[in-house]
């Protein structure tokens, strides 16, 4: 009898007829002394991955953040698959799991570096085109913090005017959510915006370059909602018609940008607004896997997934050199600017602002902001008292932002800060302008070669024992940064081997620990001498 069973199951399975496990699981060993990096920009904090992690899933799991289905490790192996996957790790074992192929470990080299160099040579060539040099050598200033959901155009004159006043250099200025009528709309409120021409012309008289926040949600039942809907440009629902998804602002239509012939829609609506208004580009927010993930939702393209909405979303900035996003997946070394994703002001946040900036240089964005001064969270600004507000954590968190490719205000200093703060903020702000053309030089180099403007000490500085350091990073490969990222005045800088001289002009040899003196004023960086 068991002899007729087996035989019958093994016949049944032959035709197809029992349904076969789909996932492919691998288990990756961790080596003495190896370390693992990668798969969620948002993680940085907790990379290397030493402690046990819960199952992430790269087609949902983004944490408000970025996401590339590659991990890499300090002994020169990495895991790359075109599809999302899963992955946790216990004790000295990576779980992968994924549902479409087997995740294969490769060995490219004995570095961290050797590691990356081949997983973006194979996998993400880097374009050789970049976002506008704007972004990378003068500060960037967004309405959000200010002005939340009230923007205006006379507050957002008046912000404008505030930059100037108290001497900060002039850049891209971010008109934040709630400009338009509604979303999927892009008119301006009249009754906020009287003449939002002859609001940018100004702005643009002023020295700004200008960007919109904009969504890919629509409103239900808007005008453009069913404009949308008889042309098939929305995302569908099983049940049939648009699908109405939940975000953070509500429930909302959204675009198919599977369709070719939606995405081109979009991309034209949007340069008709750059021609009408003279935008100059857009900061693309949402976009998130986690919105499309639901089994009920029916994409133009039969296979789409959860994240290939994602990466449409991200391609339709490609269109705009003045372009922004929060979520992302894959598509490094693409000339998209991407921002870390909104943080608390808090210290825990400050903290990890440097580990994040590391994570999304590892997983192939060069170009990227480490969110707002302060943090871009709004509810950290409405639950406090603004005469409360923390001053020393905003200028350790400007100290961070200043030696990055890019620095973005948006609480407004002047209005919060003290006169002896406020000046260290703006100095900050023209150190980062004053040190615009080296950072212009390695975002020319991430552009054909790949390689992060901002880097971990490991990459650049591999068998140092540098692997868990989280408070320093490296500014293309000639200035260790190593901002004060808590409370205090004093820290331990550790300095690779070789000859280092800091900002003030003291020299330091290196391959040891320092313990140094940071007043509020300071922002420690050292310079590799040859």
């Amino acid at each position: 009898m068991k002899t007729f069973l087996l035989t019958t199951l093994l016949s049944l399975l032959s035709m197809g007829s029992v349904a076969q496990p789909s996932t492919h699981t691998t288990e990756i060993a961790i080596l003495t002394d190896e370390y693992w990096w990668g798969g969620v920009v948002a993680l940085g904090s907790q990379m290397p991955y030493i402690q046990p992690l819960r199952t992430i899933d790269l087609s949902r799991d983004g944490y408000n953040n970025q996401l590339v289905p590659l991990l890499l490790s300090n002994k020169g192996r990495y895991v790359w698959s075109d599809h999302p996957f899963k992955f946790s790790v216990n004790g000295k074992v990576i779980t992968l799991e994924s549902d479409t192929e087997l995740p294969v470990v490769q060995t490219a080299g004995k570095t961290l570096r050797d590691a990356y160099m081949d997983a973006c040579g194979k996998h993400f060539k880097p374009s050789g085109t970049l976002p506008d040099s704007l972004f990378f050598s003068m500060p960037q200033y967004n309405t959000w913090i200010e002005l939340m959901y009230n923007q205006n155009q006379t507050d957002i004159l008046k912000y404008a005017h505030g930059i100037i006043d108290n001497d900060f250099p002039r850049g891209v200025l971010m008109i934040d959510d709630n400009w338009q009528k509604h979303y999927g709309n892009f008119e301006f409120k009249p009754e906020r915006f009287a003449d939002p021409k002859g609001m940018v012309e100004q702005l643009h008289a002023m020295g700004f370059k200008i960007m919109l926040w904009i969504c890919p949600f629509v409103s239900p039942d808007s005008p453009e909602y069913r404009e949308l809907s008889r042309k098939g440009y929305l995302i569908k629902s099983k049940r049939g018609g648009p699908a109405i998804i939940n975000w953070w602002n509500g429930q909302s239509a959204c675009y198919d940008l599977t369709n070719p012939d939606a995405a081109a829609y979009l991309v034209n609506q949007l340069k008709e607004m750059q021609r009408t208004f003279g935008i100059d580009g857009f900061k693309f927010d949402a976009g998130d896997p986690g919105l499309y993930a639901s089994p009920d939702l029916v994409s133009y393209r039969k296979d789409a997934t959860s994240v290939d909405h994602c990466e449409a979303w991200a391609r339709i900035g490609l269109e705009f050199p003045f372009n922004e996003y929060r979520a992302c997946w894959r598509m490094g070394g693409q000339p998209l600017v991407q921002r870390l994703g909104d943080k608390n002001n808090d210290w825990k946040a400050v903290q990890a602002l440097i580990p994040d900036m590391l994570a999304a240089g590892l997983l192939g964005y060069a170009y990227t902001c480490p969110d707002m001064i302060g943090g871009g969270q709004y509810a950290s600004y409405i639950n406090i008292d603004q005469s409360k507000i923390n001053q020393e954590l905003i200028v350790r968190s400007a100290q961070v932002h200043a030696l990055m490719p890019m620095m973005q205000f948006s609480v407004a200093p002047w209005r919060i800060l003290n006169q002896e703060n406020l000046h260290t903020l703006c100095r900050l702000a023209h150190l980062h302008q004053e040190m615009g053309g080296y950072i212009m030089q390695y975002a020319r180099h991430a552009a054909q070669t790949g390689e992060p403007i901002v880097r971990h000490l490991e990459y650049q500085f591999p068998g140092q024992g540098f692997d868990e350091c989280k408070d320093q990073f490296m500014l293309g490969d000639k200035y260790l940064v190593a901002p004060m990222v808590k409370s205090g005045t004093v820290r331990t800088v550790v300095l690779p081997k070789g000859n280092w001289r800091d900002e003030r002009g003291k020299k330091y040899r290196g391959g040891r620990a320092y313990s140094i003196d940071v007043p509020l004023n300071r922002l420690p960086y050292f310079e590799q001498l040859k």
